[in-house]
């Protein structure tokens, strides 16, 4: 079932959003992510095109009284909550949940421990989930989320992924989110639409845009990659060996140790070459062989 419709926005930004599908959107910055997301949402006015929400035109905030589409939520980078309140009395306000269906919410959004606290005992990371919630005890059928990780540590970022997942998961609502980091997107995302001066560029699974991007703008937000006599490849895509031999031969010129794994640029006679390795068996100035694995043509 066709959710969302979105036609002629920006310089020709197009596409549909199926119910339940995980749709995010990329670009560097300034290419126009959170307007989109705004427009979609009702709060923003578009210059031209539309947007179908179940099929009715999204209107925008110059065509009704308080801005906003009543089945849509969005939550913005720059969330706020009021001060010196009770969790508890922020979130019933406007609750339309039954008891039962509110203390789910609370659980899956990780909430339900704080209920008695005051605003100004919490975290960054716990005011946005409860931010989030009180967005939800309306209901909507779409939830907007722009750069919902921007401002929150490695635990907080990885308890609101989970509290994401499971709002479509347990709640089937339907999320589009906008992040500016690869990792959020590839890992959650069923597409993917990169967007660049109003444009899209490219729009496909996670999968396809990491392996097969339509160009180096699209390749270089999604991570390093390398170029070699027009072929793109990952760092991880390239197998290295020690030694002289029947292969690309290259230098070791530095070593770099990033947690999971460890980036090696090699200079060749191709130029200098960036390789992912697991182990730390590689030091500067070390001769090995580069065997260039999988490997996908961009396209013109």
């Amino acid at each position: 079932m066709i959710l969302l419709q979105v036609s002629g926005l920006g310089q020709g930004i197009s596409f549909t959003q199926s119910l339940h599908q995980r749709l995010a959107i990329a670009g560097e910055t300034g290419s126009g992510k959170s307007t989109l997301l705004k427009t979609i949402g009702g709060l923003q006015t578009a210059e031209k095109g539309e947007v179908l929400f179940e099929g009715n035109r999204v209107l925008g905030p110059l065509e009704r009284l308080i801005p906003g589409h009543p089945g849509i939520a969005y939550l913005s980078q720059h969330f706020e909550l009021w001060n010196n309140y009770r969790v508890s009395e922020i979130l019933s306000y406007a609750n339309e949940l039954s008891d039962e269906e509110s203390t789910e919410l609370y659980r899956v959004c990780r909430i339900d421990h704080l209920l008695s606290r005051r605003t100004d005992q919490l975290s960054g990371g716990e005011r946005q989930r409860i931010s989030l919630a009180k967005l939800l005890v309306k209901p909507p059928k779409l939830l907007l989320l722009d750069e919902p990780f921007s401002n929150l540590d490695m635990i907080h970022k990885s308890i609101l992924k989970s509290v994401i997942r499971d709002l479509g998961d347990r709640m089937g609502i339907t999320c589009m989110l906008v992040s500016h980091d690869p990792v959020d997107l590839l890992s959650w995302a069923d597409e993917i639409l990169v967007i660049k001066d109003g444009y899209v560029v490219q729009q496909d699974t996670p999968e396809r845009i990491y392996r097969q991007p339509k160009n180096e703008y699209v390749a270089g937000l999604f991570g390093r990659y390398n170029l070699l006599k027009g072929e793109f490849i990952r760092p991880e895509d390239i197998w290295v060996e020690d030694g002289q031999g029947e292969a690309l031969a290259g230098q070791v010129k530095r070593v770099t140790f990033v947690g999971s794994h460890y980036d090696v640029e090699v200079m060749t006679g191709e130029g200098m070459l960036l390789v992912r390795t697991l182990g730390d068996e590689l030091r500067p100035g070390q001769p090995v062989l580069l065997y260039p694995g999988k490997t996908h043509r961009f396209e013109n």
